[in-house]
């Protein structure tokens, strides 16, 4: 595309070409991107908390601005584009990379219901997901966190339990019971090993992250327009 701007079209809306024209008149008004937003989802009931529980985790695990029902129809900006063209994604889910570029954006409402494509399985939605989960939010490595604390709860109630066992014959529940030898000791290093390991995989999830962030090179600012006086 080599135009002042770039229209991407679905075919839905295909016997309604005007609407190309409503999105470039709203780009009169200083907007880089402009979209059209569906103001209903069309999905299988049983779909539904998978669609709400993905769009969470991008909202609450991202810093970025995604809306959930934004329809891929859209005019882009030729500054817009050719930030979009400079990043190195390969693994690219367009709704999180179009609020990486972070210019000025706008919508217009439709009444076409987004659905899924009629080519597209839902394992190819599942694997977009993912590609969306670990490529734009942090919500691995916070789960992974969580994990960590959980496990360090659960290695200081598991030593508590088991000394009281072992000296009292009464767990923290009131049940008896009766530890045989070296009883203690195994129950406490399983418990550390387990503590150890999530702590372990915490670690290295930052890394990761760390690794993976410098390797797609995402620039650290953008600059939208150069005015020379």
């Amino acid at each position: 595309a080599n135009g002042d701007y770039t229209v991407i079209f679905e075919l839905d809306f295909y016997r309604q070409p005007e609407i190309i024209l409503e999105l470039f008149e709203k780009t009169r008004e200083h907007y880089d991107i402009v979209y059209l937003r569906a103001k209903s989802r069309q999905v299988g009931f049983r779909f539904q908390p998978l669609y709400k529980l993905f769009y969470y985790i991008l909202k609450n695990y991202s810093t970025l601005q995604i809306d959930e029902m934004a329809h891929n129809t859209r005019i882009i900006s030729r500054r817009a584009l050719n930030s979009l063209l400079r990043l190195r994604e390969n693994l690219r889910y367009m709704k999180a990379i179009y609020s990486i570029v972070g210019y000025k954006t706008a919508f217009l409402e439709t009444d076409l219901p987004l659905h899924p494509a009629i080519s597209e399985s839902f394992s190819d939605r599942f694997r977009t997901s993912l590609i969306a989960i670990t490529s734009y939010t942090t919500f691995l490595r916070s789960l992974l966190l969580w994990i960590f604390i959980f496990s360090v709860l659960f290695l200081l109630g598991v030593i508590a339990n088991a000394f009281k066992v072992k000296f009292t014959g009464i767990d923290l529940f009131g049940n008896i019971g009766e530890p045989f030898s070296g009883w203690t000791f195994l129950v406490v290093l399983i418990a550390i090993f387990f503590a150890t390991t999530c702590l372990n995989l915490y670690i290295m999830s930052i890394y990761l992250s760390n690794i993976y962030n410098e390797i797609k090179q995402r620039p650290s600012y953008i600059i939208e327009s150069i005015q020379r006086f």
